[in-house]
């Protein structure tokens, strides 16, 4: 490839997100492909400040507004990074994006939609997902991933009424009319994240395969 892929895996708390971007990176990379994982907030030195910042459960008093921007800030300083593997022929693997800001910040925190949109488009500098695999599972099962894996963090203990404003947001995102009004999140793919973590990735693999048969005709071989 002449340039890379931006790849984004998102959804809400306790769907595995952060388990299949290293395994899929894993997998690309014993395939020969080039690929590089990183997360949100944190890629940089000052994006994992703000990470640390935004997710330490003593991060109290941290005002709607004021978390969008931090975010924002560890965004924008992330995509400088992003664009230069991206120019490279690397597969860039993203461990949330866009979506999320939408769903936590604005469905979630109850933001102005346009005014974080705005804010979005001067972070990233027009950069959009090739493709965000979005990963969804019955909100009782995710809560309770979420609660075996301990050591929540602020976002993760909010209440259920945020996380179900959260998790309705990245719902609609699936839908295509949805897409069709917010086309700086790029093309999304909702994936059925129940299940083994070997049979959630077999899914995002046929999604691949589907959707770039040459560059990802291996994957599925490799679980």
């Amino acid at each position: 490839m002449s340039r890379g892929l931006l790849l984004v895996v998102e959804g809400a708390e306790g769907v595995g997100k952060t388990t299949q971007v290293a395994r899929l990176a894993d997998r690309l990379v014993a395939l020969g492909i080039r690929a590089e994982r990183y997360r949100e907030p944190g890629g940089t030195p000052l994006g994992d400040e703000i990470r640390r910042l935004l997710l330490e459960p003593a991060a109290h008093g941290v005002s709607p507004r004021a978390e969008a921007l931090l975010f924002m800030a560890a965004r924008a300083q992330l995509v400088a990074q992003l664009e230069a593997r991206l120019r490279e022929g690397t597969i860039v693997l993203l461990d949330r994006f866009f979506l999320s800001t939408y769903a936590y910040q604005i469905a979630g925190r109850g933001l102005d939609e346009m005014l974080v949109r705005d804010a979005n488009q001067l972070a990233v500098g027009g950069l959009t997902p090739d493709l965000t695999l979005l990963l969804t599972v019955d909100p009782g099962v995710a809560q309770a991933r979420m609660h075996a894996r301990g050591g929540l963090d602020r976002m993760e203990r909010e209440d259920a009424a945020f996380h179900a404003r959260v998790s309705a947001a990245f719902l609609a995102a699936a839908d295509g009319s949805w897409q069709a009004a917010h086309p700086e999140a790029g093309p999304v793919q909702q994936i059925d994240a129940g299940g083994s973590v070997d049979e959630v990735a077999a899914r995002i693999d046929a999604a691949l395969k589907s959707r770039w048969p040459e560059t990802f005709s291996g994957l599925g071989e490799s679980l």
